[in-house]
């Protein structure tokens, strides 16, 4: 890691070692011989580190370092010590320099102090950095979609946010709970602590409680160790429950409890723990018609229910469809090394018009797998009919025995053959400027077997084989 280093020592034969040892390195050293050049010097320029001597005529280092520290807080420095100084060297790590070093010092103590001083600043760089791109990832303006019910769950995000009332997210699944949640915590004052999902639905009764709330050794069967629970790994942040409506009636009032007191046990622990976060929730189910029939308590309902904001489904906002269909076109175009850069007619037409059961996580998938089949920088129609068509069929008819469930899958595994057969016809007949001839040999078939498929799915090229613009296929 590259940088600039301003060494500041009266002693020549320092000055001179410093910059022979340092200079070895990537790193570009300025010499400063007293502590009010030193000053002068970062007003004029910026340095990263700071190699300061503690005894120095007229202002000490203990002067400069603190001097140093008000003007230019984001400095690391390096105190050098003599031997009869280590009390000083203690005293100037309080005033806030990062390390110190003895003398005599050889080259590689030297060279080690100050790479663990870039070492720390590549870190605190990464750090914000991270923080910045998932602030960025977070905001508002990049949760898509420009449809009048996402407008109002804009509205009620930045309402919400600043505050730290506790929110339940309700709506079907794949429809963008988490990403909301999340954009709710990177907007609001506890943005720079934790952010902890949880997935409720995932975890028996027994391991559910030991992740929310901890446990001591030997509290139950495999608890060999201490281990620190979410609510805790959550302090001063963010804790989202995913599916609520999933957890038992017993772990419901122990949360309950911890909303109410905002204190916790871990499980088999006496000692009580305070609980410093906000709580989301999120559900797919209809909390209230399972406190009528008395599978979700009423007072933990009206306590997540404090400010509830209601996703939409995808079909009823077929507006947004077109902006999330690109965003994941690019997303994935960029991930697989590929240049996509639109979709056709009819294959935008058939995203539109399908009903995403779904929703946006079966569109993301939609376009995943479009991506991997398409051969140039276009989305057909072709690319996502096995997916949407199968979609369509489950949609319409879930089955409700075995019997039709293993109908089902049969008619799934075939429409999937065919379609991938079509789809392979039509992409080689693409790739050789539909030229039967040239794509049967491309793809390794004998030329009567592959006019056979062409056949088997109706592909029909009028005028010629070369002629593009005259191919006859649903799927193309």
């Amino acid at each position: 890691m590259s940088g600039k280093i301003l060494v500041v020592d009266d002693e020549e034969i320092v000055v001179r070692s410093c910059l022979r040892i340092l200079g070895e390195t990537d790193y570009e050293v300025d010499v400063a011989r007293s502590g009010s050049a030193a000053l002068q010097q970062m007003d004029e320029t910026h340095y990263d580190v700071l190699v300061l001597d503690i005894m120095m005529p007229k202002m000490d280092g203990l002067e400069v370092l603190q001097r140093v520290k008000e003007a230019h807080p984001d400095v690391d420095v390096i105190m050098v010590t003599g031997l009869s100084e280590i009390e000083t060297a203690v005293q100037s790590m309080k005033l806030g320099a990062l390390d110190y070093l003895p003398k005599p010092f050889n080259p590689d103590a030297l060279t080690l102090v100050v790479e663990r001083a870039f070492e720390k600043r590549r870190l605190q760089q990464e750090n914000l950095n991270l923080k910045s791109e998932v602030s960025s990832k977070y905001r508002f303006e990049n949760i898509i979609g420009s449809s009048p019910q996402m407008q109002n769950v804009y509205r009620l995000v930045a309402k919400c946010a600043p505050t730290n009332s506790t929110v339940l997210l309700r709506g079907e699944s794949g429809t963008g709970k988490e990403l909301i949640a999340r954009a709710i915590h990177y907007n609001s004052l506890r943005k720079d602590k934790a952010f902890v999902p949880i997935d409720c639905g995932s975890l028996s009764e027994q391991l559910l409680e030991s992740e929310l709330f901890g446990h001591v050794k030997g509290s139950f069967t495999g608890a060999v160790a201490n281990k620190q629970g979410l609510f805790e790994v959550a302090d001063g942040g963010t804790l989202f429950l995913d599916e609520i409506g999933n957890i038992s009636l017993s772990t419901q009032a122990k949360l309950l409890r911890i909303i109410q007191e905002r204190e916790f046990k871990a499980v088999g622990d006496t000692r009580i723990r305070a609980a410093n976060i906000r709580l989301i929730s999120a559900t797919n189910r209809d909390l209230k018609a399972m406190v009528a029939e008395g599978s979700f308590r009423e007072d933990l309902y009206y306590r997540l229910n404090i400010f509830p904001i209601e996703i939409p489904p995808l079909r009823n906002r077929r507006e947004d469809i077109p902006a999330l269909a690109f965003h994941f076109l690019k997303l994935f175009g960029e991930e697989l090394g590929k240049e996509m850069v639109e979709f056709s007619v009819e294959a935008m037409n058939m995203l539109v018009n399908y009903n995403w059961p779904g929703n946006v996580r079966e569109l993301e998938n939609t376009i995943h797998r479009a991506v991997i089949l398409a051969t140039d920088k276009v989305i057909r129609q072709g690319h996502l009919v096995t997916i949407i068509d199968m979609g369509a069929a489950l949609d319409s008819h879930v089955p409700k025995t075995s019997d039709e469930l293993k109908q089902v899958k049969k008619l799934a595994r075939e429409k999937s053959v065919k379609n991938i057969e079509k789809l392979f016809v039509l992409e080689a007949l693409k790739r050789n400027e539909w030229n039967v001839t040239k794509s049967a040999e491309e793809t390794g078939m004998q030329r009567t077997n592959f006019q056979a498929l062409m056949k088997k799915y109706d592909i029909r090229i009028r005028g010629g084989e070369r002629d593009s613009s005259e191919v006859e296929s649903t799927g193309s």
